[in-house]
């Protein structure tokens, strides 16, 4: 990384200003009138008070993107890359990987929540779905129901029961309407599930903490080990039958290659799990989202945490807490790849 060219410098920063951009969509979609899907006076699923929500948007926007990027840099430059590998660096070689690390950490991040952010707002708008709580934040005139009314068949027994529009609330404030036809997804699950776990998988990445698994060996050393299920009950070689040959060495080779990190590691790293889940609850208990809306908000933080940790980092259990190195000058910004890989073999 000693020998950046402009051209490459300029491609991460395309990166953000595309980060930025998805991210500015998904906040121009919020002034945008959502389709609003019709509905019925008598839906008692639609009947639930209208009262404040316990996690706001403003703390919502704290616990879930900026308390996961002060941790993530707090995290790098204390703790990346480790105490015996930095004794090995250079000062300037350790500063500069603190700040790639960092930056790729900061960018997984934005990039996670700003394609959650941005998916969540564009299904709101063209799905328009009520909210739990949409009668009180519509406010409908039931004076003169069926001049709102656009089908149904219950005429006869109540002249309320008819679906109507949105035509029929008298809600002044524009902003208010418009949210009450947001349900679905649910935009604080999928906000808060891209950014704490997200942060979930940077700590155990950096931290190690991983489920033990085996690392590609060879067929060879796989044959050297004998099969048995406790490789520890034999004391000694000459409690072994005889003519079976090996050594107790051999037979700890497979076990020795992992083992399990501390427990409590396990515990700080689902701590942003544990309040991701807590603020999906919330909603549910406000009124503010049906269960199918929670469920799905929260795929959609998973999936966009999984996939902008892996866009920058290498596989939990196997890149041990790296981030991926840097592109090819050549190819920063994608041209001239042809079939070969953006990995940078020129720097």
């Amino acid at each position: 990384m000693s020998s950046w060219s402009k051209r490459l410098i300029a491609s991460y920063i395309l990166d953000w200003v595309v980060i930025v951009a998805i991210a500015a969509a998904g906040a121009g979609l919020n002034f945008i009138t959502p389709y609003q899907r019709p509905f019925s006076l008598l839906d008692l699923s639609l009947s639930f008070p209208f009262k404040t929500e316990q996690i706001s948007i403003t703390v919502l926007g704290i616990v879930s993107l900026i308390g996961p990027a002060a941790v993530i840099a707090v995290v790098t430059l204390l703790f990346v890359p480790g105490p015996q590998y930095s004794r090995q660096l250079s000062r300037r070689k350790l500063i500069s990987l603190k700040l790639w690390e960092l930056e790729k950490g900061l960018a997984g991040l934005a990039l996670s929540v700003a394609t959650a952010f941005f998916v969540t707002q564009g299904m709101k708008n063209m799905f328009g779905k009520p909210r739990p709580n949409s009668m009180g934040m519509c406010m409908p005139d039931l004076t003169n129901v069926q001049a709102h009314a656009i089908g149904g068949y219950g005429q006869g027994i109540s002249d309320r029961w008819v679906l109507v529009n949105s035509s029929i609330c008298t809600q002044t404030d524009i902003s208010v309407l418009r949210d009450a036809f947001r349900s679905f997804p649910s935009g604080h699950c999928s906000f808060s599930w891209s950014g704490l776990l997200y942060l979930t998988f940077f700590i155990c990445s950096k931290f190690a903490v991983v489920i033990p698994h085996l690392p590609l060996i060879s067929g060879a050393l796989l044959r050297s080990v004998p099969h048995e299920l406790l490789p520890l009950h034999e004391s000694n070689a000459s409690a072994r039958p005889s003519g079976e040959t090996g050594s107790n060495d051999s037979k700890l080779t497979l076990r020795d290659l992992a083992a399990s990190p501390p427990n409590h590691l396990i515990v700080i790293a689902f701590i942003p799990v544990a309040v991701a889940i807590y603020i999906c609850s919330t909603r549910f208990v406000d009124y503010y989202h049906f269960g199918f809306d929670i469920i799905s908000g929260s795929l959609i933080g998973i999936i966009s945490a999984s996939s902008a940790f892996r866009w920058y980092h290498m596989p939990l259990g196997r890149g041990e807490g790296w981030a991926w190195g840097p592109r090819s000058k050549n190819c920063a910004f994608g041209i001239g790849v042809g079939v070969g890989s953006y990995v940078a073999r020129d720097v």
